[in-house]
């Protein structure tokens, strides 16, 4: 049956439905507006927060690491106002268009052009790549006002590391860089990877990170939506990290290394009566202002590539066969052992032990010689003589009293200790007995015999004061006390007037006198044999096959202040090593004549080691064929509290004689400042 549709029907059909169809869009504008009410009121400060972090860009400030200072307050490592930019590679739309326009606005060369695109395939997305620091404000802003259209470039005002006096202090201070993949997984701190972030790579910059670093600040900026800052809103500065203050002093460090000149090798110099290190010069060396603003390839490859090897700390890491500087305390051994300093022997110029028939440096002899003729005149059949008599397990024994082989509370990476052999050592290494001709070569600093100069230096000051004197790096202000080295009865001022009879006397370095009057150094000669004879003579020739020259030391002579030890690589020989010994020991009785000789050796050399770095890598990028960015202008006067000239020119005048002291004669006379033998 049809169902009939009326007028009626039709009405109260289209209400029900139209009723149902209001409900329905009421309940939903209800849902609506709960949910508009429960964002706008429950949920409001997390929206708020999300417009705002729209509109308002939060990031952190780099903090500006403390300073490393020398025991005097001058900056070693110090900041400098900066201006930079960098790039953020994983927000790059087009890495190598967006490199070559920087590169064009930046008037950067071909090599640092290169550089950049090399770096970008290397490191991870996140990581800032420095691309120019130390800009001028026309080229940041440059850069500032097209951000639009550079995706990832960031450019920033801040501070960078600064080292004044460049290759002087590279090794002992180290350098800063971004961090890289590894170190941001074991800190995965957002600092880390913020633009301009740098931290300790190596040296004091590294192992003293947490105490430099500082804290970050943070900026609050308005941006658009396409990034462009519209305004600044709000800066939290950072808070610097704290300075450390070392015991090293400044000038002295800037003089030794570049009184080493030309030369491959270190100098240290200690304290006496602190164990202060006064000095640990390591040449040839890097500039870590090059490492910090981000090392080209091309320079790096000039370093790795160098057979002196620029990148190794000498001081701590080279280890050398000290040759006849430990006779002094093998001498002491001797003492302690009950030998009387009277007891001598005939030098013929060699000695039979077994079937060998073992030299003297001085083929034609040395006659009669006791104890203090053979320290002055470092006759080596006396120590082979004795040695034979009294045995290595002594001469072992005060070597490790007297800080060979071992390692020192100092707040560095790593140390090389060395070897002090003896009977057990060689058992346990070789599996071999001990015999007459090891003792031979021990007791005139060859065979198995390696040290680092630090010890060499650590050496030197306890056989001149008698005392177990430690060294230590960072400045404080109680004295330590240190214990007695037991030395029985006038032992130390045997061992000390033989060695200033080496300077001072009949002995083999006449020309280390100090042209001071009434201030005598002592000291002791030494020259390491690299090759057998057979390869070459030691003395000239292919520059790795030359021998060693090596000399401790101590002044005054009678009431002993500084010690050390001058090791240089290759020199053919002790006469490398105790001109350069004598002129940094002046330096620290009176600067000015120092720096008469020095200056008067840097004119022969090409300049300072700063000049000669940068003029090499100039001759060697042009080699390659590569333009050479010009050297930045100098930042700052910082680096004159620092450098060698900053003594001579602070310093009260002194009543002492200016006239120099004619140096004895030796066998074979080196040139001043460079030996040729």
């Amino acid at each position: 049956m049809k169902q009939k549709f009326t007028a009626g029907n039709l009405k109260d059909t289209f209400e029900r439905r139209s009723f149902i169809v209001g409900g329905l869009q009421g309940g939903v504008g209800l849902l609506l507006a709960a949910r508009m009410g429960y964002i706008g009121v429950a949920e409001n400060e997390k929206y708020k927060m999300e417009s705002e972090s729209n509109r308002v860009n939060l990031s952190l400030i780099p903090p500006r690491r403390g300073w490393i200072l020398d025991r005097n307050g001058a900056p070693l490592a110090s900041n400098q106002a900066d201006f930079r930019v960098d790039i953020i590679p994983d927000r790059l739309d087009d890495p190598v268009a967006t490199i070559d326009t920087l590169g064009k606005l930046l008037d950067l060369s071909a090599i640092q052009v290169k550089d950049l695109k090399a770096k970008l395939e290397d490191v991870h997305g996140f990581q800032p790549i420095e691309v120019a620091s130390g800009l001028d404000y026309d080229a940041f802003a440059a850069i500032s006002v097209r951000l639009p259209d550079l995706p990832g470039v960031v450019p920033q005002r801040g501070f960078s590391r600064y080292y004044p006096t460049g290759p002087s202090v590279g090794h002992l201070i180290g350098f800063v860089g971004p961090a890289s993949a590894e170190e941001y997984e074991k800190e995965p701190s957002q600092l880390l990877v913020t633009p301009g972030f740098k931290l300790g790579k190596d040296g004091l910059e590294k192992q003293f990170e947490q105490v430099l670093r500082g804290k970050p600040g943070a900026r609050r900026v308005e941006v658009t939506a396409s990034g462009r800052i519209v305004r600044d809103l709000e800066t939290r500065e950072d808070t610097q990290g704290q300075s450390i203050k070392l015991t090293i002093d400044g000038p002295l460090q800037d003089y030794a290394a570049r009184r080493i000149g030309l030369e491959s090798g270190s100098v240290v110099v200690m304290d006496c009566v602190t164990g202060d290190l006064m000095c640990m010069a390591s040449m040839p060396s890097f500039d870590p202002n090059s490492f910090s603003d981000g090392i080209g390839r091309v320079e790096y490859k000039m370093l790795a590539e160098d057979e002196r090897v620029p990148l190794r700390n000498k001081v701590l890491k080279g280890l050398y066969p000290p040759g006849s500087t430990v006779k002094p305390m093998v001498a002491m051994s001797f003492l302690e052992a009950g030998l009387d300093p009277k007891a001598s022997t005939i030098c013929n110029g060699g000695l039979r032990v077994g079937n060998r028939v073992f030299h003297c440096w001085n083929r034609r002899g040395h006659g009669r010689v006791d104890m203090s003729k053979g320290i002055y005149q470092s006759c080596d059949v006396y120590f082979y003589h004795f040695a034979q008599q009294l045995g290595m397990d002594i001469i072992a024994d005060m070597a490790h009293r007297c800080g060979l082989g071992e390692t020192f509370p100092l707040p560095v990476a790593s140390q090389f200790y060395g070897t002090v052999p003896d009977p057990a050592w060689k058992l346990k290494k070789y599996g071999r007995e001990w015999q007459a001709y090891d003792t031979v070569n021990a007791t005139i600093g060859q065979g198995y015999m390696l040290f680092n100069p630090l010890q060499l230096a650590v050496m030197a000051t306890r056989l001149a004061t008698g005392n177990k004197v430690m060294p230590r790096l960072l400045l404080k202000t109680k004295q330590p006390k240190f214990d007695s080295m037991n030395f029985h009865g006038d032992h130390v001022q045997v061992i000390q007037q033989a060695m200033s009879d080496v300077i001072n006397g009949p002995g083999t370095a006449g020309r280390a006198r100090l042209p001071i009057e009434n201030i005598k150094m002592a000291g002791k000669t030494g020259t390491a044999q690299v090759v057998s004879l057979n390869i070459s003579s030691g003395k000239g020739g292919p520059w790795k096959y030359r021998d060693h020259g090596l000399f401790i030391f101590f002044a005054p002579f009678n009431n002993p202040r500084y010690a050390g030890a001058v090791v240089i690589e290759h020199g053919g020989g002790s006469g490398s090593a105790y001109p350069i010994a004598r002129d940094v020991m002046t330096f620290l009785f009176d600067p000015e004549k120092a720096l008469d000789a020095l200056h008067a050796y840097e004119k022969q050399w090409g300049g300072t080691a700063q000049q000669r770095l940068a003029a090499r890598y100039a001759s060697y990028a042009a080699e390659a064929g590569v333009d050479v960015p010009p050297a930045p202008s100098d930042p700052a006067d910082i680096a004159r509290q620092v450098d060698a000239e900053a003594r001579a020119a602070a310093q009260q005048p002194q009543e002492m004689a200016t006239g120099a002291v004619s140096p004895a004669p030796e066998p074979v006379d080196a040139p001043p400042g460079r030996n040729t033998e």
